[in-house]
This record gives C-alpha cells, structure tokens and sequence, in this order.
C-alpha cells in the first residue's frame, strides 16, 4: 500500500485535528461502504468550497492577502494556495451584474451571489451577512416591475443612468411578503427603470418565510420565466 503525507491531500484545518490525536503516526484509514469523495457526507467541502470563493472573490475586489488571513484565522501561506490554486474549476468570478447573478444561480449558489453583493458591492455588515442565510432565494427570473409596491419611493429621485442596455446593472432584489413585492434597497435603480418605461426586468426574489415560499410558489412559480 503506497502511504500519502496527510498535508498534501487533508485540507490545513483537518490536517491540525488528526495531529492532535496521530502525530508522526501511520494510520489505514478504511474505505467506506460507498466511495464518496471527501467531504461529501459531511458537507464539510462543500463549505471548504464556498469558503474559498469567497476569499477569491474578496481579494480580487481589493481585500489583501493579510487582510483575508486575519478575517478567515489562516496562515499567509494558506490565503496564498488557495489564492493561486490551479484547482479552481469550481470558482465563480463574482461582478455586480445580471450576467454574474445568472451564471451563480445557473451554479446553484445564488446564496453566495447575494453573499457577495451585500458585502463587496453594498459595503454591507457581518449582521447583514448572518441574515441572508434565513433567506430563500428565486431567480433570477424575469419579473414585471408593475407588480411591485411604489407607494414608498419617487420615481423623479433616481439618479442612475439606466440605458436600454442593462449588462452593467445588477438584477433587482425584490422582497415577497404576504402577497406584496416590495423593492427596499435598490429604489433608484427600480426609479430608473420605471423612467425608462421598461415593462420587466431580471430580478431575484427574496423570501423571508417558508409561508411566504409557498404561497409564491402557488401564485407565482410556473409563470415567471427564468434569465438564460
């Protein structure tokens, strides 16, 4: 049987939990009933993976590699494998744009795009970020815009150049609660389009409750198309 050294194929942090236990030991470590690969049961890799686009994703909107080593407790060194690892099939360059929305819902991690717009483009807070998790995300679809609530903005207020060609915009996030779509972060955007007279626009609905999920779903689900 051909021995591996465990810091070349256990992730830093694991690798430190073993040496508590097995310092400088062999250790055979059985096969399970069914090959998985590492991490799959727990979900530990998973979480290891969305991890490290979020590192990817902060540094290269200007966080540096010091910065990224004290908010994630890891070495410099580790901020730079994962940094320049050629193994990045799974990363997902993040932009504030529908085109990038797209491509992270296309992925299944729309999460982590809303992750990504609250933090990087809105400068948000860690309590922002703690919230987004207790949310349930659709889309991106395209949603009419006559649908949404307006009785809470002016639409003469936006100072957003909204141009026939939206690539440089971010879809809408729009909040479903008790039957009513509300536009509460991104009012100018919605003011602009409005403006622009536009009748639909790609956006992501955003669901607070299970409640509120089903009866979207029931009202909604079958009807909005998705952005390809």
């Amino acid at each position: 049987m051909k021995y591996e050294n465990g810091s070349d194929i256990l992730p830093e942090e694991l690798l430190r939990e073993v040496q508590k236990y097995a310092s400088g030991k062999l250790i055979y470590i059985p096969a399970g009933e069914e090959k998985k690969a590492w991490g799959a049961a727990s979900g530990y890799r998973e979480q290891l993976q969305r991890r490290n686009r979020m590192i990817r994703n902060k540094y290269a909107h200007g966080r540096t590699v010091s910065e990224l080593a004290d908010e994630y407790f890891l070495s410099l060194d580790s901020i730079k494998k994962i940094l320049y690892s050629k193994k990045q099939a799974d990363y997902a360059a993040y932009a504030p744009t529908i085109e990038s929305a797209v491509e992270y819902a296309n992925g299944g991690i729309l999460e982590e795009w809303m992750y990504c717009y609250w933090q990087l483009s809105k400068n948000a807070s860690v309590h922002t970020e703690n919230a987004i998790v207790d949310r349930i995300y659709f889309g991106v679809v395209k949603f009419p815009l006559r649908l949404i609530q307006r009785d809470e903005f002016h639409i003469s207020n936006s100072h957003v150049n909204v141009t026939e060609d939206h690539s440089a915009l971010p879809p809408l996030i729009i909040e479903y609660h008790q039957g009513k779509f509300y536009c509460t972060e991104q009012k100018e955007i919605l003011a602009g389009l409005i403006q622009r007279k536009v009748n639909s626009y790609p956006t992501i609905i955003v669901l607070r409750e299970v409640t509120n999920y089903k009866r979207f779903t029931n009202h909604f689900g079958t009807v909005l198309f998705f952005v390809k």
